[in-house]
């Protein structure tokens, strides 16, 4: 039988059985395909993980080939890439800690001036300049609301406050807005607190307790 022949076989009587080439081949199929013969194959997971290291393989090889100096070569350049992502994220995390925008300056449970007061002598006294700061303002705030000099409000910025604060108290407005940015900066610009800044800050919630509103000014800023 030849290559391009059809298969033959014997028969028990010694009679040569030829089996035409299509339904040989579908018989062979069929036996191959019996699950005996792929008990030990890869699973498709496998089988796709093993495909995309192959294809990844190729392109580094091919990447390789085509870099000057080869792989020497592309590693030099991997590294620059790695350098130049480190570059970027460091910078762009020294932006980011530029204050943008002013959140309300009331996040909690609401408490009084005296309450806030006392928690922020507690953060200075352990070094915690950021929540000293943080209450320190806080409780000037409460203080202006409980004397009526200011309208409570509930999402009121730091700015906000100390705008208002400033009609009131005009002599005070430039350290108002100071304490206020001094504010949104240890909360919403990640800049750490200092003792130097809480010392300012409580300075004129003392003073801002013993001085006397101007009354002359009404809450729009215009003369009454």
């Amino acid at each position: 039988m030849t290559a391009l022949g059809p298969l033959m076989a014997r028969s028990d009587d010694d009679i040569p059985v030829r089996t035409p080439r299509v339904p040989a081949r579908e018989a062979a199929e069929r036996e191959l395909s019996d699950p005996r013969y792929h008990q030990h194959d890869p699973n498709p997971i496998q089988q796709a993980l093993d495909w995309l290291w192959a294809r990844v393989d190729e392109l580094v090889g091919a990447a390789a080939g085509t870099t000057p100096g080869g792989w020497i070569g592309l590693l030099a350049i991997a590294a620059f890439v790695v350098l130049l992502i480190v570059a970027l994220r460091l910078r762009l995390g020294a932006v980011r800690r530029t204050p943008t925008t002013s959140g309300a300056l009331f996040a909690e449970t609401p408490r009084t001036a005296t309450e806030h007061r006392s928690a922020a002598d507690r953060h200075a006294a352990e070094g915690r300049w950021n929540e000293a700061i943080q209450d320190r303002m806080r409780a000037l705030v409460l203080a202006l609301e409980e004397r009526a000099l200011l309208t409570p409000g509930p999402g009121r910025t730091a700015d906000e406050a100390a705008g208002e604060a400033g009609r009131a108290f005009p002599a005070h407005a430039d350290r108002l807005r100071t304490a206020a940015r001094t504010f949104d900066e240890v909360t919403y610009g990640g800049r750490p607190g200092t003792e130097r800044a809480y010392t300012l800050l409580a300075g004129l919630d003392t003073d801002l307790q013993n001085v006397k509103p101007d009354l002359a000014i009404n809450p729009t800023g215009s003369r009454g």
